[in-house]
């Protein structure tokens, strides 16, 4: 059991190496907080919280620095998340609000949430198992192109240039339209593809072709609205932490290269209380990623299911900003996504 001053010397030995990045004695406790005790009494309180393995010295003769298992017992019952500052929460509403479509809201999310925390920022593209079609448009784009574009009830916008290998005649592609959209207008994704397949054969033998085509388009962007994957920002700043890594960043880069574990492992992080999900060190050794943090909280858009959003760094980081961070960039993205 640790003593509640042990809990407090924890604290500070936390707040002090994330600013510091140097190991904490207890000689620089004594002088830098209000304990009231001998730096005595702080070195036995930092024997025990070593004993129980939350502390650990990097060389011998230093101060000494949090384990993974200290930083979780911090963020379980220690950390405080901050709230943003009017700055802050007026640069989101700001950066965020401006954007046109769900791939500009999302990066313009991993951009500034990478800002915000100095972190790798992620952002989980929702699955729209539940959106339906609201419209489909087809553009001619002359000497044999059409653009697709497939519109959500949820915002999505999925658009796609196809070679139709000869010209297309503005009332046929009017024709071809209507039929697509009375195919598949207010169907729901998971639906919309079967839909479309007989399309073809309802047309004339040379123009069967060209509905092909533009039928195996739109496939494909049905498809890409129900897959899982995500958006990054921020990957430079592992360059300006590469020492908290023991100067090996390829398995975290490998990691983040390898979006199907970060999915994984967003799958299988659990929200608190208060909406954040923090994994840390050794808890995501089956990941790549055993020497790293990630935090995490969830948003959702009309149609969708709930995705995740968050940041991906050192153990050595403020976890408080952070959390506090992903969790109020997660809530008014829910907010402006429940708006379009």
């Amino acid at each position: 059991m640790v003593s509640e001053r042990g809990l407090e010397v924890l604290r500070v030995i936390v707040h002090d190496y994330v600013a510091s990045r140097e190991p904490v004695g207890s000689k620089s406790i004594v002088e830098r907080h209000q304990f009231g005790v001998s730096a005595a009494t702080i070195r036995n309180d930092m024997a025990l919280l070593e004993e129980e393995e939350l502390i650990a010295a990097p060389h011998t003769s230093s101060g000494r620095v949090p384990t993974d298992k200290g930083y979780r017992l911090f963020v379980n019952q220690l950390a405080d998340l901050r709230p943003l500052s009017a700055a802050q929460r007026q640069a989101i509403e700001t950066f965020l609000g401006d954007s046109t479509d769900l791939d500009e809201v999302l990066g313009r999310t991993v951009r500034l949430l990478s800002q915000l925390t100095n972190q790798v920022a992620l952002v989980q593209y929702p699955t729209f198992s539940r959106a339906r079609v609201r419209h489909v448009e087809l553009v001619s784009l002359g000497d044999g192109r059409v653009m697709t574009v497939l519109i959500t009830d949820s915002g999505q916008v999925e658009q796609r240039v196809v070679d139709t290998r000869s010209a297309v005649d503005e009332s046929f592609l009017s024709e071809l339209r209507a039929a697509i959209n009375a195919a598949i207008g207010g169907r729901p994704l998971g639906e919309a593809s079967a839909a479309l397949a007989d399309l073809p054969a309802r047309f004339r033998p040379d123009l069967a072709a060209i509905v092909g085509v533009v039928v195996a388009s739109l496939t494909e962007q049905i498809a890409a609205g129900r897959q899982d994957r995500l958006v990054m920002a921020g990957a430079a700043n592992l360059v300006r932490t590469g020492d908290d890594f023991s100067g090996d960043l390829y398995p975290v880069l490998e990691a983040i290269e390898e979006q199907v574990a970060l999915l994984r492992l967003f799958g299988e992080m659990q929200l608190d209380a208060v909406d954040v999900a923090a994994s840390i060190g050794r808890e995501n050794a089956s990941f790549g990623l055993s020497q790293a943090s990630v935090l995490a909280s969830g948003y959702s858009t009309q149609g969708s299911e709930v995705a995740r959003l968050g940041v991906l760094g050192p153990m050595r980081m403020d976890y408080s900003t952070n959390m506090a961070a992903v969790r109020a960039v997660a809530r008014y993205l829910s907010s402006l996504l429940a708006e379009r």
